[in-house]
């Protein structure tokens, strides 16, 4: 058996900020080894033989779904997909409604008795946009669950897609150290969590990387997790910057994120804001700054920068169709890596 299996046996997935930069590191060169098999087809089949992942999905997915489910199935195992609308909903207390939910700590222990690992994705509507309600739910169910939780993505953190994220920087860049990261707000409309760009820079400050944040005023992050981010620089190295110029932070840069998110003022929060998300102001604050979309000319800025985006990029407003489908995206590279970085931290938990 490969030394990565099992290696953290029982773990919950919930975020990496709790994980060291050494496992971190273990998981990436475990999803490089399955990544070889499965280009190979070399099979992997007795890593989770007969395992169940019962996975419950509160919001739609094409990644995230089929990375999972595919690779649950290349590893022996099955994924059950659970919508909320075929179950008793799970809910936290104060959310109960009789005969619509359950209660979590119910449906965490049922489940704990058939199956080997939990999957949860949750955030906006079915959190009702009030900023990290949707990691509390993942929370609640580890508390409960003897069982590993995986955190497939919630208002706060999204930490596999961290994990695909850097097997793509290591793949096409080969090192971390030195590299400047550019996470940037990217122009959009409508409602979208902060959990990428904020995993995304927790992420590439705990590698070392030279980061640099950039983000019209009034689009900044949780405060605290600009914190953490400022606290792996000084334990790993890197640096750490923030600027309101887009322009700016492409100069010389290694790896652009550009990605879309919502204005702190038009959701409810730790930073105040409205009582119920505003949908007509964060359009309106989002607006303002149409201009915020990677071009060729902002690329062309870079030091030959890949492109990377979680998917799915809102075409013409993130991003030029030039640039995503341009020999500088990798964001397809990007996107298989869901199937073998997952692989890896369910071989290594599970």
């Amino acid at each position: 058996m490969k030394s990565y299996v099992g290696i953290f046996k029982g773990k919950d997935w919930l975020e990496t900020q709790s994980w060291s930069q050494e496992d971190l590191t273990t998981l990436l060169k475990a999803a490089k080894d399955l990544k070889q098999e499965y280009k190979s087809r070399e099979p992997s089949a007795d890593i989770l033989r007969d395992r169940t992942l019962f996975m419950i999905f509160f919001n739609r997915s094409l990644r995230t779904r089929n990375s999972f489910e595919a690779g649950m199935t290349q590893l022996g195992g099955h994924a059950h997909f659970l919508s909320p609308q075929d179950i008793y909903v799970p809910a936290l207390p104060e959310d109960e409604e009789a005969y619509k939910t359950e209660r979590i700590a119910d449906v965490a222990r049922v489940l704990d008795e058939m199956g080997d690992a939990i999957a949860i994705r949750i955030y906006g509507d079915a959190t009702k946009w009030l900023y990290g309600r949707g990691h509390r739910t993942i929370e609640e169910f580890a508390r409960w669950a003897r069982i590993p939780v995986i955190n497939m993505e919630d208002d706060v953190y999204h930490p596999c897609q961290e994990m695909a994220d850097i097997q793509a920087i290591d793949e096409h860049l080969g090192k971390f150290r030195g590299k400047k990261f550019v996470m940037s707000w990217a122009y959009s409309e409508g409602l979208k969590p902060l959990a990428v760009p904020q995993s995304c820079c927790l992420i590439a400050t705990k590698m070392g990387m030279d980061v640099v944040f950039a983000r019209p005023r009034g689009f900044e992050l949780e405060d605290g997790i600009m914190k953490l981010c400022r606290e792996n620089v000084d334990r790993y190295g890197g640096s750490f910057e923030e600027t309101d110029s887009m322009e700016e932070a492409f100069e010389g840069a290694h790896v652009v994120y550009p990605k879309s998110w919502t204005a702190r003022a038009a959701l409810p929060g730790p930073w105040g804001g409205p009582a119920q998300p505003d949908k007509q102001l964060a359009l309106e604050l989002a607006r303002k700054y149409n201009s915020w979309i990677c071009d060729q000319a902002k690329m062309d800025l870079t030091n030959k920068a890949i492109y990377m985006h979680c998917l799915p990029a809102d075409r013409g407003m993130e991003v030029t169709d030039e640039v995503i489908d341009g020999p500088q995206s990798v964001v397809f590279d990007e996107a298989g890596n869901r199937l073998h970085s997952q692989k890896a931290i369910m071989a290594a938990i599970m």
